[in-house]
């Protein structure tokens, strides 16, 4: 897909972060944005920016964890805009992981797993039958991350198990979809090169009381700054990626119709290359370097 003008793509997560970046940057191609989040007010603001950017949006109140919240998000976007042609699932929250994988409390794996996997199981079973039943051309990009999809940071299990989840159910979407000659095409991203500058550090502001810790935080709350400050202990600069660019990368991902949406980077390929290496080599794994 080269030309995004009127096309209808929808977003969740999309009232800020990567999701918004995303908005704005379809929306800057001609396209029609449909924001689904979970923060109403942050919603409502999203929805001005796009419009006084002459971006024609709507927002819907989305809870991705009830698969009835993205039935009425495609419901919306049909009745708005006539069908959907972009589907990003991009929603994902990240647990404060303190403690060993052995004593996390049930509550941080159920609600990391009912966004981050649920909530593109919920976001493909509502929106898919639509899209391929109008019989245009379209996309489904559901975010992954490198941590999980391609390699595995030890201090994030929970985390990292759903983002390998991400990235299993894509690919297998892909299969399903290419097998049956369909014009609905699939991409995952893996957001970066670097760590991104997003909201998923302080996803714990909208973590809903039914998935509550069971046990009191070990450490206070993980920052961007804090993880700046442990990488310059280490002696090292931690570089950062911005919304706009992992957006840009998107874009240019559906141009020259690219599955995996994955920013050129020495040290990740690296990594990448270490584990498949050590796989085919029947290897015991060795950490990676957070650093």
């Amino acid at each position: 897909m080269k030309d995004f003008k009127d096309k209808v793509v929808v977003i969740t997560g999309g009232a800020s972060g990567i999701g918004y970046a995303m908005a704005e940057r379809f929306g800057r191609e001609g396209a029609k944005i449909v924001l689904g989040d979970i923060e109403q007010a942050a919603l409502d603001k999203a929805v001005v920016a796009l419009g006084a950017r002459g971006i024609a949006a709507i927002g819907v109140q989305t809870d991705v964890t009830r698969y009835e919240a993205l039935v009425e998000l495609e419901r919306r976007s049909v009745a708005a805009f006539g069908k959907v042609h972009i589907l990003c699932n991009n929603a994902g929250v990240g647990a404060l992981e303190d403690l060993p994988l052995w004593e996390l409390p049930l509550n941080d794996w159920r609600w990391t797993f009912a966004v981050n996997v649920w909530g593109v199981i919920h976001g493909v079973k509502a929106f898919v039958p639509g899209m391929i039943a109008h019989g245009e051309h379209g996309h489904v990009i559901n975010t992954s991350s490198g941590n999980g999809g391609l390699i595995v940071l030890p201090n994030t299990p929970i985390y990292a198990t759903s983002k390998s989840a991400v990235s299993t159910i894509t690919e297998a979407l892909h299969y399903q979809l290419s097998s049956i000659g369909s014009k609905i095409h699939v991409s995952v991203l893996y957001p970066g090169p670097n760590i991104v500058t997003s909201n998923i550090f302080t996803a714990a502001r909208n973590r809903p009381s039914e998935y509550t810790r069971e046990v009191p935080q070990v450490i206070p709350p993980i920052t961007l700054d804090m993880i700046k400050q442990m990488a310059e202990a280490g002696g090292k600069k931690l570089e950062t990626t911005e919304p706009a660019e992992v957006a840009e990368n998107v874009i240019d991902g559906l141009k020259s119709h690219k599955y995996y949406i994955l920013p050129p980077s020495a040290d990740g390929d690296r990594r990448v290359r270490e584990r498949m290496e050590a796989i085919l080599a029947r290897e015991t794994p060795k950490p990676p370097a957070l650093f």
